[in-house]
């Protein structure tokens, strides 16, 4: 096949994980879990996969992904937007990644609005 890219820089998107959190800072938050949905999109060098065609060329997104489902799920956060913080340096935990920017929304947090949510980003 002929090489038709130069830039080999991958988008990777993991949309809409939902996840169950104790989130806030009032009782009924503190007591019970409530619904967080994470939206993340990264970047990566995906030369040497495009290359290679092997899992072991590539960025496991596979494994951030549990990394973020371990830290989060049933955990204890006040604020949404340390949550936020919390799961954008695991993602840049990883040295592959270029640039991250992570969404966490938290549904129904505010009266007659779908949801709230705080975005990060952070690059190399």
């Amino acid at each position: 096949m002929t090489e038709v890219l130069s830039n080999h820089q991958a988008r990777v998107q993991i949309k809409d994980l939902l996840l169950r959190a104790y989130i806030g800072i009032k009782e009924e938050e503190i007591n019970n879990q409530q619904d967080v949905i994470i939206n993340i999109c990264l970047t990566y060098d995906a030369a040497e996969a495009i290359s290679r065609n092997e899992i072991t060329a590539a960025l496991n997104y596979r494994t951030i992904t549990k990394q973020i489902i371990s830290h989060v799920d049933g955990n204890r956060f006040a604020l949404l937007e340390r949550l936020t913080h919390e799961v954008l340096s695991i993602v840049m935990e990883h040295a592959a990644v270029q640039w991250a920017r992570v969404e966490i929304d938290k549904p129904h947090a505010l009266r007659y609005a779908e949801s709230v949510s705080v975005c990060l980003e952070a690059h190399r």
